[in-house]
């Protein structure tokens, strides 16, 4: 860029997306942010664990508790002589912003700041509280990010009220969509043993691809659930299947199989589970299982929802839709201190890709998006 933009958000956006932060790295992100939100008063808490940079901030101190929650790492580049410009020089083209993390999440994070602003610069005495949680963990293993921040504001006992996490939700049009939930993913590494031997002996052999076939066409048969209101029914899908020496004439000793449910609220996790080990008993086959989990959550229309609706039908003119598609996000964490967590922010067609981008149109009015929401539940 040869000259700053006028717009501050752009301006902001801009100087973040030139710190290569990639995961779990900050490179300076939320430094900037903070010296942004200190002079408005806000009670800074930088949290860090392990390699990873954290900060939750709060104004105010009474409630209701607004928290706007991002972060600030980056996924991978991908080959750089793919990308039309270089990936941590934002550049503007036709009237778009290209950088990597442009929509997934630095936009969100300079519109957080410049929403809230001009929100205490027109209402210094405003109701209730805003805060931000920010991480530099959610692109990697997000083990010592939000889910690290959200256990320390638990054992305190601060619960948040609302909470609007900045993820690139909008599907055609800016404002088309909302995540008011997320599936759960419950992910299961199961190792099926058996006997190892020379092929053409097969008296001698205990063959478990062969034995674990009959109880993985049961699980694929197995409706787990119909869903709900908000929910896609329950899938089950393997992912991956290894078994083998390599050589053709022997039958392995065990077969790995990775599995993943996504499933919804009319399912639980020990449910699911339960089932998962009945169908393998069923077959009687010797194993050993371990999981891995990630909760659903969902926030049905109430306050926060109708305020952000509101505000995008305001700022966008577009009427938004409420959506659990897609993958997991942090909201699955903050929701374990805070009832009403929603998902919104630039289109997520480019997210993760080369020559990652975001409408320079779009910046505004994401910005005006969470003011306006401020003033819907804070004024």
């Amino acid at each position: 860029m040869s000259k700053t933009p006028e717009n501050k958000t752009l301006a902001l956006a801009i100087d973040l997306l030139k710190r290569q932060s990639n995961t779990p790295l900050d490179a300076g992100c939320q430094a900037l942010m903070i010296s942004r939100l200190e002079p408005l008063g806000f009670k800074i808490e930088c949290m860090r664990f392990g390699n990873v940079d954290n900060f939750y901030a709060r104004r105010g101190t009474t409630g209701p508790l607004l928290v706007f929650a991002g972060h600030t790492d980056v996924v991978p580049t991908g080959p750089l002589d793919k990308w039309h410009t270089p990936p941590f020089e934002p550049t503007i083209k036709d009237g778009m912003l290209y950088a990597r993390g442009a929509a997934d999440m630095k936009t969100s994070l300079a519109a957080f700041i410049t929403g809230i602003e001009e929100f205490v610069a027109q209402n210094p005495n405003h109701t209730g509280s805003i805060g931000l949680l920010i991480t530099s963990d959610e692109e990697g293993v997000a083990v010592d990010g939000t889910i690290k921040v959200v256990a320390a504001l638990k054992a305190r006992g601060e619960l948040i009220d609302y909470c609007i996490v900045g993820e690139p939700t909008s599907n055609k049009v800016v404002g088309d969509m909302i995540k008011n939930g997320r599936r759960g993913s419950l992910s299961g590494k199961l190792i099926v043993k058996g006997v190892q031997g020379h092929i053409a002996y097969p008296h001698l052999v205990k063959n478990p691809i062969h034995m674990v076939a009959p109880a993985i066409k049961d699980m694929v048969e197995t409706v787990w659930d119909n869903g709900n209101e908000y929910f896609p029914p329950t899938s089950w899908q393997i992912s991956n299947m290894n078994g083998g020496t390599g050589a053709t004439n022997v039958v392995p000793g065990e077969v790995e199989i990775l599995f993943n449910f996504r499933f919804c609220t009319a399912s639980t996790e020990q449910n699911l589970k339960e089932r998962v080990y009945a169908i393998l008993d069923k077959h009687a086959l010797e194993y050993t299982l371990d999981w891995e989990y990630s909760p659903p959550y969902i926030t049905p229309r109430g306050n926060l929802v109708e305020a952000i609706s509101s505000a995008i039908e305001q700022a966008y003119g577009v009427t938004p839709e409420l959506s659990t598609t897609g993958g997991t996000s942090d909201g699955r964490f903050i929701a374990d201190i805070c009832k009403q967590v929603i998902e919104f922010g630039p289109l997520n067609a480019t997210i993760h890709k080369l020559n990652e981008c975001v409408g320079v149109a779009d910046i505004e009015p994401l910005k005006e998006t969470y003011k306006l929401t401020m003033e819907k539940l804070l004024k």
